[in-house]
């Protein structure tokens, strides 16, 4: 049995793989694993937890303002077909629990609240995007959100026009599959089973541009197209999956309503928010392995780098920048630098954030900010920097101690002046220069 699973793992994680379908069932079986183990982790559950909570919160006032806005397009009716579809799993109390919430919705007098509680509406609808956009940060590393007018004005723009661009495609291919022509077509065969496999199909199709539109949109990057379809297609076909599958479950458990009563309805809620969730953070997951090949990995990722690590990729790292800007090449961003490096996003980060506390690199204001040199190549040594990245970024204190303890200091002394008389001197430009290129 070790020997058949040492098989397995040894094609799974070999790079070696001679045919194309092989290495394609590589790559697939590779993010399966990745996915089962980042959610056996906890983490994807805990986040998926919270945004359940938040949804609860920001429900009625994001309904509130997709009615809104259907009303002034009177078309305010299309609300309630949509929201029943998203509540389909539950079974037949989803009817009833749309009705409750719609008559919620159409209570809702604005010019009652005041502007203080339109304020409040409008932040309780937006928290819930927010909250998104945090989650879909930390899963791509990111460590800086939108700024405060970002949000509200994007944010707000995909809450006004996102329903309506939804209501539109679907209305769309609802009117051309019920056309005269397309009936006339289906009559005849092929074309008849042809045109009933697109309308079974067309929730797929529109799940799927939804996931792919919110993976490419919500993190704070620039996300690859391909990226954000892969992730839109593992999650759109997961997530139409899963709610047959749900409502099959709720259809064949009595033993629920038994125990809970008129509470079951909820408790089927919860749960069905919590499994699309997962299933959208499953996917934005998928997305960034898509983007970022070099974290699929074999082993866990690591809380701790070693410190030689964080040396070597450091010295890379400014090599890499000063290379592009001594070619008058595009800057590149942090994605795109562990993506040159071969080297895990979270491996980077820290240590672009100390190179550019201590000086030594900085970013623009671009978005996704760009990493360029701070100082001349001529005015930085290798030792210099070689010294900021033993530091991490920090200034060097003296530790008072023991003989024992100043016998060590003299012994990483020697090896630090042995490495500034033989590289250390050298700056940025002319280490660079004095090195063959190996790429």
């Amino acid at each position: 049995m070790r020997a058949r699973l040492a098989v397995v793992q040894q094609w799974l994680w070999s790079r070696d793989q001679q045919d194309r379908l092989s290495r394609a069932a590589a790559v697939a079986a590779r993010y399966c694993v990745m996915l089962v183990r980042d959610f056996a982790s906890g983490h994807l559950s805990l986040r998926a937890m919270s945004l359940v909570y938040t949804t609860l919160l920001s429900l009625v006032p994001m309904l509130a303002l997709g009615f809104s806005t259907f009303k002034a397009l009177g078309v305010h009716n299309a609300l309630r077909p949509a929201l029943q579809r998203f509540l389909a799993p539950l079974g037949e109390r989803a009817a009833e629990l749309t009705d409750n919430i719609i008559g919620f919705v159409e209570n809702i007098q604005v010019g009652v609240l005041g502007s203080l509680g339109v304020g409040l509406l409008l932040y309780a609808a937006v928290s819930l995007i927010q909250k998104v956009e945090t989650s879909f940060n930390w899963i791509w590393r990111i460590k800086r959100p939108r700024s405060l007018g970002a949000r509200f004005s994007e944010y707000l723009s995909v809450l006004i026009v996102g329903p309506f661009a939804v209501f539109l495609s679907v209305g769309i291919t609802a009117s051309a599959l019920n056309s005269e022509l397309v009936q006339s077509l289906a009559a005849v065969e092929p074309f008849g089973a042809l045109v009933y496999g697109i309308a079974k199909l067309l929730p797929y199709f529109i799940i799927v541009g939804v996931f792919s539109f919110l993976y490419a949109f919500i993190p704070n990057t620039r996300v690859p197209l391909h990226a954000a379809f892969g992730g839109g297609i593992f999650a759109g076909v997961l997530w139409q999956s899963a709610s047959m599958g749900f409502a099959t479950f709720v259809a064949s458990s009595g033993n629920y309503n038994a125990i809970y009563s008129s509470f079951a309805i909820l408790i089927f809620l919860l749960i069905w928010l919590y499994v699309g969730w997962v299933i959208l953070l499953l996917g934005c997951q998928l997305s960034f392995y898509i983007a970022h090949p070099e974290s699929v990995q074999r082993n866990p990722r690591s809380t701790r780098t070693p410190p030689r690590t964080v040396e070597l990729l450091g010295l890379a790292l400014v090599g890499e920048i000063a290379r592009r800007h001594q070619a008058a090449q595009r800057h590149a961003t942090r994605p795109e630098l562990a993506r040159a490096l071969m080297a895990p996003a979270e491996t980077i980060e820290p240590i672009v954030d100390d190179l550019i506390a201590a000086g030594v690199l900085a970013e623009t204001a671009a978005n996704p900010p760009l990493i360029l040199p701070a100082r001349d190549l001529d005015s930085l040594r290798v030792g210099e920097l070689w010294q900021i990245l033993r530091d991490g970024g920090r200034r060097r204190e003296r530790l008072p101690g023991s003989a024992v303890l100043a016998t060590a200091e003299s012994a990483l002394s020697s090896a630090e002046a042995a490495f500034d008389a033989e590289k250390g001197r050298l700056s940025i430009r002319e280490w660079l220069q004095s090195e063959p290129d190996t790429r």
